[in-house]
């Protein structure tokens, strides 16, 4: 098994330098994915714009996470499930809707199932999905730019679902509490 290092804004590629200081400035601390990321500037320079592009889509910040964490759900990222269902509580996301979505089962709130619904087949399908499926989504209230930013937001998660799977990125200490293996029911 290849070892990956894990680099502070010491020691890390000086092109990963700046991207590294923009994540702590923006979190408090580097995340353990960002460390890994670090050894390929481009793939931190792409992640983090990204992640910028995605939080000023039209969807809200609950909507983002329905998308992100559906996207965690469907590729099997233990570590992006537990950051982001860390994420979620953050932001006072309904726990029903946390633990639905760490389930894999429908949500109880129907514009977000329809989200969720929506951003699985996408994952799962790889984009090839049926124009009734995007008509539901459509009809639930969402539009076509949504339609585009959930691509986007699956994008972003490719990157850093991708970059732990590869290099097993350990999990960081705001995530205590909020662990995660996919059910093997899903």
């Amino acid at each position: 098994m290849s070892n990956f290092q894990t680099y502070t804004i010491d020691n890390a590629p000086a092109a990963s330098k700046a991207s590294l200081e923009d994540t702590k400035r923006a979190f408090g601390f580097v995340p353990n994915l960002q460390a890994h990321m670090a050894e390929s500037p481009a793939l931190l320079a792409g992640y983090s714009a990204l992640w910028d592009l995605f939080s000023k889509s039209t969807l809200t910040p609950h909507e983002q996470q329905v998308v992100y964490l559906t996207s965690n759900f469907e590729n099997n990222c233990h570590y992006c499930m537990a950051g982001h269902s860390t994420l979620a509580k953050m932001i006072k996301m309904d726990a029903g809707v946390i633990a639905a979505l760490r389930a894999g089962t429908p949500l109880p709130d129907a514009k977000l199932e329809a989200l969720h619904r929506f951003t699985t087949l996408v994952v799962r399908e790889r984009g090839f999905v049926p124009d009734s499926d995007v008509d539901a989504f459509l009809t639930a209230g969402y539009t076509r730019q949504n339609v585009l930013e959930v691509i986007l937001g699956v994008a972003t998660k490719v990157m850093s679902n991708y970059t732990n799977h590869i290099v097993h990125t350990e999990l960081d200490g705001f995530m205590a509490g909020n662990e995660w293996t996919k059910p093997v029911a899903a």
